[in-house]
């Protein structure tokens, strides 16, 4: 029987949500210098203090009590990247993207809103606004909007469904690791394309279908999942295979430009740990999945920016059930061949006076960071970001220095 997902996918039209790949050199336009863009969306709210810690604030250890991470040299301890900041354990497959300067993070970062709930942060974090307006779109399809060469598609979507990120008028790719359904037979799908052929709607839906499987066989081969189990999978290790096929895409020469992928698990109320346990161990997947996106983007990696955003931070204390609540600023990661990386970008604000007596305080605006990646390294201009991708943003003005001349 042929799968649900490929039903939906084949008769979607140009819908965004559904769309798919297609024939190298028939769907996809090139961006000026063949720069890629990849934004990675860390749902449940990462735990910046544990990420990227502070160690040398004075203030630290006693606000973190049994979170504190054991500094450099001792058992367990962090990595060392500055002065003042080090890198959690777990994140060691990252570390030599930051000592190649390929790798910079943002810290004490927030996207421009005050709420902790998870579902109203992540729609204005994708939505790129600081308050629910009725928007029904995503800043980084409106992005895509000003860089479209005709009908030609650059915008990716790894997972089940479009993101809202990716989500507006103009169509994107999808590609989902295969689940554990059989593929429909060749000689099925043959039977069914004369049936679809003359359908004004389903017809070039039935073709793009095809156009896709073409694509992502020839890309990522037999093994489109990794070793997920069944194609899909959940917790920490499956974000690694996603990963790998998503840099895979890009790469091709005529493969995605832009790209959006997301992975849970950051939601650490109960049993968070320090440089062991359930934060440890998702951090360790995401390091291994950053990692394996590099690598299989080979030569391309030199042209590509990569930002990792969280819906909002947690609490510097922790609470009584050995985790932290939703709280406030976290850390950003921007990473790639074109970042002018191996630093620690932005104010840090200290943890002397906490938000609301409680979190650490936002000192960078998360969407300064993106104008900063699509100026610089796409090219769009800045009248364009305030007006289009992020409106009534004037004021905030891009940051400046991310991406190598």
């Amino acid at each position: 029987m042929i799968r649900r997902r490929e039903i939906l996918k084949l008769t979607a039209g140009s819908a965004a949500a559904f769309t798919v790949l297609g024939l190298p050199g028939a769907v996809f336009a090139a961006l000026p210098g063949e720069r890629r863009f990849v934004v990675v969306l860390l749902r449940g709210a990462l735990d910046g203090l544990a990420a990227v810690p502070p160690l040398a604030d004075p203030l630290y250890r006693e606000k973190r009590g049994a979170l504190a991470l054991p500094p450099p040299g001792e058992a367990d301890g962090c990595l060392a990247l500055d002065r003042t900041f080090a890198l959690h354990p777990a994140l060691a497959p990252i570390l030599p993207y930051w000592q190649r300067g390929e790798l910079l993070f943002v810290h004490a970062s927030g996207n421009g809103y005050r709420t902790r709930s998870h579902f109203d942060a992540q729609d204005l974090m994708e939505s790129g606004l600081s308050a629910k307006t009725g928007m029904s779109d995503g800043w980084l399809n409106r992005a895509l909007a000003l860089l479209q060469q005709g009908n030609r598609r650059l915008g990716l979507a790894v997972g089940g469904a479009v993101p809202l990120i990716l989500r507006g008028r103009v169509p994107v790719a999808s590609w989902e690791p295969p689940g554990g359904l059989r593929d429909a037979a060749p000689d099925f799908i043959a039977a069914l394309a004369p049936l679809y052929r003359q359908d004004a709607l389903l017809g070039p839906a039935f073709a793009d279908g095809l156009k896709a499987q073409t694509l992502s066989e020839a890309v990522l081969g037999e093994d489109q999942g990794g070793d997920m189990q069944g194609g899909r999978g959940f917790g920490p290790k499956s974000f690694a295979p996603r990963a790998e096929a998503a840099g895979k895409l890009l790469a091709a020469a005529d493969g995605p430009r832009l790209a959006a992928l997301d992975m849970g698990g950051w939601d650490t109320h109960v049993n968070q740990g320090a440089a062991q346990g359930r934060l440890a161990q998702n951090l360790a997947g995401y390091a291994d999945g950053l990692a394996a996106l590099a690598t299989a983007m080979g030569g391309a990696w030199r042209q590509t920016v990569l930002v990792a955003v969280t819906e909002f931070g947690r609490t510097v204390a922790v609470n009584g059930n050995n985790g932290t609540d939703h709280g406030t600023a976290s850390v950003l990661l921007v990473m790639g061949g074109a970042v002018k990386g191996g630093r620690i970008a932005g104010d840090w604000p200290g943890l002397a006076q906490l938000q609301d007596d409680r979190d650490l305080r936002v000192a960078t605006d998360s969407r300064r960071v993106m104008k900063g990646v699509l100026r610089d390294h796409l090219g769009l201009d800045a009248a364009s970001l305030d007006r289009t991708v992020f409106p009534d943003t004037a004021g905030l003005r891009p940051f400046e220095g991310l991406v190598r001349s």
